[in-house]
């Protein structure tokens, strides 16, 4: 279900890997890695290297490993891994993560087990949701749970995600240990096809609100989320549905 609704994350992560610049010798970590394709793409580009990607969805690890066999992707492993409990010690030349980091609220953890992960001189190249992220999806959320049908499953529920900014950022990678250290957020715009693609990126990305929610009342709790952004924020001429995306960015390099 991930892998039919997630063409924007996969588009984007992408877009980072080229700026990774690989020779084909480095050792990669790859935070999030989801359902793989990801870090089996950065596995091609690295054929005398390796690449780990790191998930903490059991369900995700099983899924990639049976999609990228070692058979076949012998420079390729994926392993369950909280990304605030990073277990790694100097393995890695290179960092990398899209569109996972924003899952947690507090990255001095995070950034502590990056550090530790890397190699003296090893980088990072990360990228998640910043300051303002998919802010008219999360205004249709808040206000949905407010309403009495649906505020019995939300008491004392805190907002979900680590949408932070670069100011904030840049001094957490310097007290993490990393210098050269700089973080930018721009825009991004999410296409979907119609109200249904919006729907099905709801369900399988929005997860902390809808498993609030019973079984048997989800499909209506996603459909009325839905209904409310695109009374605020209608389909195009074409039928597509548009998500305004802040993305923040971070380079860095570990000291020597």
């Amino acid at each position: 279900d991930y892998a039919a609704h997630s063409s924007a994350q996969e588009s984007w992560a992408r877009e980072l890997m080229e700026k990774l610049a690989l020779e084909g010798h480095e050792h990669v970590l790859d935070i999030g890695s989801g359902d793989g394709r990801i870090t089996a793409g950065i596995a091609r580009r690295i054929p005398e290297g390796r690449v780990v990607g790191a998930d903490s969805s059991e369900e995700m690890v099983l899924h990639a490993r049976e999609s990228f066999p070692a058979e076949e992707y012998p420079n390729l492993a994926f392993v369950l891994a909280d990304a605030r409990k990073l277990t790694f010690d100097g393995e890695f030349d290179v960092v990398f993560s899209n569109a996972c980091l924003h899952w947690i609220a507090d990255h001095h953890p995070v950034l502590a087990g990056i550090s530790r992960s890397l190699r003296p001189g090893g980088r990072i190249l990360l990228q998640m949701g910043g300051r303002g992220n998919a802010a008219g999806v999360v205004t249709a959320a808040a206000s949905l749970i407010r309403e009495p049908e649906w505020c019995g499953w939300f008491g004392g529920f805190p907002f979900p995600y680590g949408f932070h900014g670069p100011e904030e950022y840049r001094g957490w990678l310097v007290e993490a240990g990393f210098e050269a250290a700089d973080a930018s957020l721009f825009p991004k715009d999410m296409v979907h096809d119609g109200p249904e693609g919006l729907a099905g990126w709801v369900r399988t990305t929005w997860l902390p609100y809808i498993e609030r929610v019973p079984d048997a009342m989800r499909e209506r709790f996603i459909g009325e989320i839905v209904r409310r952004y695109l009374d605020a924020n209608p389909p195009d001429s074409e039928g597509k549905t548009h998500v305004g995306m802040m993305r923040l960015e971070v380079k860095a390099k570990k000291k020597d």
